[in-house]
């Protein structure tokens, strides 16, 4: 039992008033446990929120999950287990998860398919490279995962959350963060359209509702800080296993981080290759606007039912300033700069 106290300590927790003993010791044990018949019961036991458009965040393993996908992220962490070969992309939602897929994608498929004929063409990023948690383990405690290696995966789960076989094996992990408050925004927009097709800005009840909500760190996968630094961190003491990308140096220079990801990943781009411009042909066919005006990410919808489009926005970096007053982003501003103290994780403010 004092194991599983070390595991969560609620005392140290940034969710403490969230969390207690008795949630601390029944997660652990229960992901040990967990059995179809028995979830449900256990579900209405966790501590639970609401995100901004009413639905339902259950706090699970110190994250809030929406309650329409924790069965997909128990199943996850209990039952995958990685191949020395797997790549696991990771983010918080919007955080530029959509780019990432589609660079990853091209970079290591390319011996296979030049970017004229990449599947990108007909096939949306989040085809190609299936959620784990969201999408998979939703679907079936124990999806299908025979694909050809090395298998290219994406999830949202902090890296201290993710089962253990990931964190053992040999296999790669790529997260990409994003300014906060770009972040938040653009989470805001895109539940909205899940639930809405009206394209207005978002109205200001609605952002104050959420923003109250970020500001204790309560939004889908938060608390934003949490998610962050546990794969920053994790970086830091193994940077042979986690490459820690930005999106907005993304932005800035995406041929040298392209650069970057490929040597990562083990698939580095070859001087011929460089004096060819296979660099500058991927990141052209994964720009934003290349993607967002492929007749597939126009028109298509997910199995969800959401629409392709809905994952391409706008793209830009700064945009928060169209949504939050000042006031509002000095606020929450403060704490994440508060949550980050000593990690040596900072983020620019662009608008």
């Amino acid at each position: 039992m004092s194991k599983s106290k070390r595991a969560i300590d609620p005392s140290s927790s940034p969710l403490a008033p969230f969390l207690t003993v008795s949630h601390t010791i029944t997660v652990i044990i229960f992901m040990e446990t967990v059995k179809e018949d028995n979830l449900q019961e256990f579900l209405l036991t966790l501590p639970s929120e609401k995100n901004w458009d009413g639905t339902p965040l259950l706090l699970f393993n110190e994250t809030w999950y929406p309650a329409n996908s924790i069965r997909g992220a128990v199943s996850f962490q209990q039952n995958f287990r990685a191949q020395d070969s797997d790549i696991i992309l990771a983010s918080m939602p919007k955080s530029g998860t959509t780019w990432l897929k589609a660079l990853t994608f091209s970079v290591v498929s390319r011996d296979r398919y030049s970017p004229k004929e990449s599947p990108l063409i007909t096939a949306p990023p989040h085809e190609l490279v299936p959620f784990l948690e969201v999408d998979l383990y939703l679907k079936s405690q124990n999806p299908n995962l025979d694909f050809p290696p090395p298998r290219i995966l994406s999830c949202h789960t902090h890296y201290t959350s993710l089962p253990q076989s990931i964190r053992d094996s040999n296999c790669k992990i790529v997260y990409v963060c994003r300014n906060p408050l770009d972040q938040a925004v653009s989470d805001f927009v895109f539940v909205r359209n899940r639930v809405s097709d009206i394209a207005n800005p978002l109205s200001s009840s609605l952002i104050d509702e959420g923003f109250e909500n970020i500001c204790r760190g309560v939004q889908s996968y938060g608390p934003f800080w949490n998610n962050v630094l546990s794969y920053w961190k994790a970086s830091l003491e193994r940077p042979d296993k986690v490459l820690f990308l930005k999106y907005e140096d993304l932005k800035e220079d995406i041929i040298l981080n392209l650069k970057r990801l490929a040597e990562f990943l083990g698939f580095p781009f070859t001087e011929e290759e460089e004096k060819e411009g296979v660099i500058e042909e991927i990141s052209r066919l994964c720009s934003f606007d290349n993607l967002k005006d492929l007749e597939v990410n126009k028109n298509g919808v997910r199995p969800s039912g959401m629409r392709n489009s809905a994952f391409f926005r706008k793209g830009e970096t700064g945009d928060w300033g169209n949504h939050l007053s000042p006031s509002m982003a000095e606020r929450f501003w403060k704490i994440v700069e508060e949550k980050l103290d000593g990690s040596g994780l900072t983020f620019k403010i662009s608008q």
